[in-house]
C-alpha cells in the first residue's frame, strides 16, 4: 500500500533479514533501520536498498540515525535486546532488555504514536508486556511475535513427519514463547485433514518435543539464534496488519480476562488485521494442555514479578 511505513528498531539478523523480506515481497511501501550502532542499520540499508532492483514493487529502505527518524510508522518492529550470557542470572537480563524497551517506547511513543508495535525482543511475553505497560495504549496495538515462528517450526517438523502437503500446514502453537510453549498437534492439519488422523500418538509428541527445541537446535549448528525464519516469521504479520487480511495467528498478546487470566501477555490464536488485535480466540483446550498454559502463564507472571520487585514500572 502507498504511504505505508514500517520502522525497525535492531538492525540485526533478525531485524535486516525481516527487512529484506518485506522489501523482497513488497509488503510495504517503506521500510526505515535503525540500531545503536548507525553503521550497521546505514550498511543494511544501503544492501538491502540495492536489492530491490529485482523486487516486483519499489519499496524504500532508509536508515534512521536517531530515534527521532523513526517517525508517523504504520507499525513499529521491536527485535533490539542482548541474548543471556552465562554470567548473567534470569533477573539482569530482564532488566537490561527491559530497559532497551523501554527506551524504545519512549521514543515510538513520541514519533510513532499511532503505530502498532510488534515485539520480537526476548523474553518475548515479558517484553510484550513492558511495552503494552508502559506506552498504555490499547492492548490491540501491542503484539509479540513468537507464535508465527513456533507454527512454522511446527509445520516444518510436520511436513518431516509425513512428507507431503509443503505449503498446505495449519499448526497450532500456544503458551509462551520458549520451553514452556505448547505445540497442539490434535488441532493442526495438512491440507484440512486433522494431523491425528494421519499420524500416531508417538509421532505427534516428536513432533512436539521437537517444536520445542526449534531455536536450540538451530544455535547447536550455527552458534547464533536464528533469523531467517523469524524474519519472514515478521513480515507475514506485517503484511497481515498493512493488507488487513485477518488472518489467524498465535501471538502474544494481552488477557483481559480470556483463558481466566488478566494483566500478562501470552500466546493464543489471534485475528489479525488493520487494528493489530481483531479478535482473541478463545481455544476449548484439553486439561491436561490447561494445566501446562496455567503453568507457563506463571513464568511469564514470574519475571513481571521480578520487573514489580525492581520497581521497573515506577
Amino acid at each position: 500500500m502507498v504511504g505505508r511505513k514500517v520502522g525497525i528498531v535492531g538492525a540485526g539478523f533478525v531485524g535486516a533479514t525481516a527487512a529484506y523480506s518485506m522489501t523482497i515481497l513488497g509488503i510495504c511501501h517503506e521500510v526505515i533501520l535503525y540500531d545503536v550502532v548507525p553503521e550497521m542499520a546505514i550498511g543494511k540499508a544501503i544492501d538491502i536498498g540495492q536489492s530491490t532492483n529485482y523486487s516486483a514493487k519499489g519499496t524504500i529502505v532508509t536508515a534512521a540515525k536517531t530515534p527521532a527518524d523513526i517517525k508517523d510508522c504504520d507499525i513499529v518492529v521491536i527485535t533490539a535486546g542482548v541474548p543471556r550470557r552465562s554470567e548473567m542470572k534470569r533477573a539482569d537480563l530482564l532488566m537490561i532488555n527491559a530497559k532497551i524497551v523501554k527506551e524504545v517506547v519512549e521514543n515510538v511513543k513520541i514519533y510513532s504514536p499511532n503505530a502498532i508495535i510488534l515485539c520480537v525482543s526476548n523474553p518475548l511475553d515479558v517484553m510484550n508486556y513492558v511495552a503494552y505497560k508502559l506506552t498504555g495504549w490499547d492492548r490491540k496495538r501491542i503484539i509479540g511475535m513468537a507464535g508465527a515462528l513456533d507454527v512454522s517450526r511446527m509445520a516444518y517438523q510436520i511436513h518431516k513427519k509425513v512428507g507431503f502437503g509443503s505449503g498446505q500446514m495449519r499448526a497450532m502453537v500456544v503458551g509462551n514463547h520458549g520451553q514452556d510453549m505448547i505445540p497442539c498437534p490434535e488441532i493442526s492439519a495438512v491440507g484440512g485433514v486433522p494431523l491425528d488422523q494421519l499420524l500416531g500418538r508417538n509421532d505427534m509428541d516428536e513432533i512436539i518435543e521437537k517444536t520445542k527445541e526449534g531455536g536450540a537446535e538451530i544455535v547447536k549448528y550455527l552458534s547464533t539464534s536464528a533469523y531467517y525464519a523469524p524474519g519472514r516469521a515478521i513480515s507475514v504479520m506485517v503484511e497481515a496488519i498493512l493488507h488487513d487480511s485477518r488472518i489467524v495467528m498465535p501471538s502474544s498478546v494481552v488477557l483481559d480476562g480470556e483463558y481466566g487470566h488478566k494483566d500478562v501477555s501470552i500466546g493464543v490464536p489471534i485475528v489479525l488485521g488493520a487494528s493489530g488485535v481483531e479478535k482473541i480466540i478463545e481455544l476449548n483446550i484439553p486439561e491436561d494442555k490447561k494445566v501446562k498454559f496455567d503453568q507457563a502463564v506463571a513464568s511469564v507472571q514470574e519475571s513481571i514479578d521480578i520487573l514489580r520487585e525492581n520497581n521497573f514500572f515506577d
